[in-house]
């Protein structure tokens, strides 16, 4: 016999089950006696332990899932009335207590007051009111980039 003589059928023929006891899968039809399994329709879902709390639950889930995206930090225009003639950037803002620390995104928005000096601004953002209502008063707006945290050297030994 050769290999291109093999006589197969693309589809094998499931067995008939629960075809009496001749059949050779009679009766039970290969699904055990009683319980959950033994009925029709019993299907249950991935991870299913029988109502015991499964294992992908029990297990603690991972840390590091946390966005990257660094959150933006908001001043008005109302608060740079105290910087009057001065270069305002996130140096100046983390010494004020008017952000958190000078490495965060800044981002100049209208509100809380009015502005009636002159005050240049170099902030990573701003509305485009707001630069309107710097450069109104005399003013100039730069878009600089955020303050990258200097890499923390190692003590020498």
């Amino acid at each position: 016999m050769k290999y291109n003589e093999l006589d197969i059928q693309p589809h094998k023929s499931s067995k008939r089950l629960g075809r009496g006891i001749a059949s050779g899968r009679g009766k039970t039809a290969g699904r055990g006696t009683k319980g959950q399994g033994s009925r029709t329709g019993s299907t249950r879902r991935p991870g299913f332990e029988g109502g015991q709390n499964p294992l992908m639950q029990q297990l603690p889930k991972l840390h590091g899932f946390n966005t990257l995206k660094i959150k933006s930090e908001n001043v008005f225009i109302g608060q740079l009335e105290q910087f009057a003639n001065k270069i305002v950037d996130t140096v100046l803002l983390s010494e004020s207590k008017l952000i958190s620390n000078p490495y965060v995104n800044v981002k100049l928005l209208v509100g809380k007051g009015e502005l009636t000096k002159k005050v240049t601004v170099k902030l990573a953002s701003a509305s485009v009111k707001a630069v309107e209502i710097v450069q109104k008063n005399g003013g100039s707006f730069e878009k600089v980039p955020r303050i990258q945290r200097a890499a923390i050297k190692p003590k020498k030994s």
